[in-house]
């Protein structure tokens, strides 16, 4: 079977491998290893670096960032070994994208909503990243860089995350990412917004604390 003869079953596939890779909850499991107990059941609930880093184990934290930045890389990289020759053999880029991007997808829904987990998951920041690293990277960089400055502007992670993730998908058309991925770095950063919901409304309110702040 190749991806000219069945595009959509190998595209479910992809997402469904990337969903597969995406829903390991590494923040969970490594506190539990640690002997930290629930990452659920302190700070926001959340299973990400950002959670982690509230147990006080910065260690900890840093390796849940880096795990979780790599299972979004994970299954775009192993998409694009296994059909990346084929696609280009074929002139069957567009399909090859469409897969490319369908994993990456996966990825990130299967973070913030692992089925294991009751769907509840992380807010995706990390596992995005990990995602535009495997799609495009400069796209990655420069979520890292307007992450950066406009947390150097204003102390505010969350606000960061909703920048970055705002000026993504026309980064992605700046540097002439592939359409499905183009659709697909929307569709994410629409969802990352939403899973900050709480942040923003905190934001809204003058309630969201800042980096380095006590909380």
């Amino acid at each position: 079977m190749t991806l000219t003869e069945q595009p959509a079953l190998i595209t479910v596939a992809a997402f469904a491998f990337g969903y597969l890779i995406g829903s390991i909850p590494f923040g969970l499991i490594l506190t539990k290893l640690a002997g930290l107990g629930d990452i659920r059941a302190i700070g926001s609930g959340n299973i990400g670096a950002t959670n982690v880093l509230r147990t006080g184990n910065k260690p900890l934290a840093v390796a849940t960032l880096a795990l979780d930045i790599f299972k979004g890389w994970l299954p775009i990289a192993i998409t694009v070994a296994l059909i990346g020759t084929v696609a280009a053999n074929s002139g069957a880029d567009p399909i090859a994208s469409q897969t490319i991007a369908a994993a990456g997808v996966g990825a990130f829904i299967g973070h913030c909503f692992p089925a294991w987990l009751g769907f509840k998951g992380g807010k995706g920041v990390a596992t995005y990243i990990g995602v535009l690293l495997g799609w495009l990277w400069p796209a990655a960089l420069a979520f890292c860089l307007i992450w950066l400055a406009t947390a150097f502007l204003s102390r505010f992670s969350s606000l960061s995350a909703l920048v970055a993730a705002a000026c993504t998908p026309l980064v992605m058309v700046a540097r002439a990412a592939p359409m499905p991925m183009v659709v697909a770095s929307a569709l994410l950063s629409a969802l990352l917004i939403a899973k900050h919901h709480t942040n923003i409304q905190r934001l809204m309110n003058g309630q969201e604390p800042k980096i380095g702040a006590k909380t």
